[in-house]
């Protein structure tokens, strides 16, 4: 009898324990759906057309000037090499005639060696222009992707994406399109560069 009893003891408690597993689960459902739900961030994004900035930015359109004016002033003293060697090469069909074979074959390995010169001049030239004009214009996308990210901190924004030669972006509405604002943004910085900061970036 006492068996029994213990046995329907053991029963009731299992039950019990069953019951208020349930009620817990239940209860800690209903307080999960009572719960307010918790405010979703508004992702505030924005885009800008790097092909346009770069077009419209002042430091960049300057160092494009400068780099054609060295390239001119450069090139001036090559070109006149170039227009004299030119010159001479025009007159060595008839002056080979007038000063025989043995002349005209050492004058035609001198034109082709100072031919190969200019060329190698003018090659060197352009190497040297590019490496300089390189470096400055990568120090100018550095300091713009720079100011891009402090603005997209200041302003709020979780993304700030980048469009233009090397598209990331297929479609985008027009409203999202930050370009100009960075541009005046980017070019009142430049202007107001005192003087000094001006001279040391030229």
């Amino acid at each position: 009898m006492k068996s029994k009893i213990h046995e329907y003891q053991k029963s009731n408690i299992k039950k019990m324990s069953k019951k208020a597993l349930l009620i817990i689960a239940l209860s800690i459902t209903v307080l999960s759906c009572n719960k307010p739900a918790t405010a979703v961030k508004e992702v505030k994004t924005a885009y800008v057309d790097t092909s346009v900035l770069m077009k419209e930015y002042t430091e960049a359109k300057d160092l494009e000037a400068k780099y054609k004016a060295k390239s001119e002033e450069k090139g001036r003293q090559l070109d006149a090499e170039i227009a004299r060697f030119k010159q001479e090469a025009a007159g060595f069909q008839a002056q080979a005639q007038a000063n025989g074979q043995a002349w005209a074959q050492q004058k035609g390995a001198e034109l082709q060696k100072r031919e190969q010169q200019l060329g190698a001049a003018q090659q060197q030239l352009a190497q040297e222009l590019q490496q300089e004009s390189g470096k400055e214009m990568d120090s100018l996308v550095s300091g713009v992707k720079k100011f891009i990210k402090t603005y997209g901190k200041e302003k709020g924004y979780s993304y700030i994406y980048g469009t233009g030669d090397a598209a990331s972006i297929l479609y985008a509405e027009d409203k999202y399109d930050i370009t100009k604002e960075i541009i005046k943004e980017l070019n009142d910085k430049y202007k107001s560069a005192t003087p000094k900061e001006a001279e040391a970036k030229k």
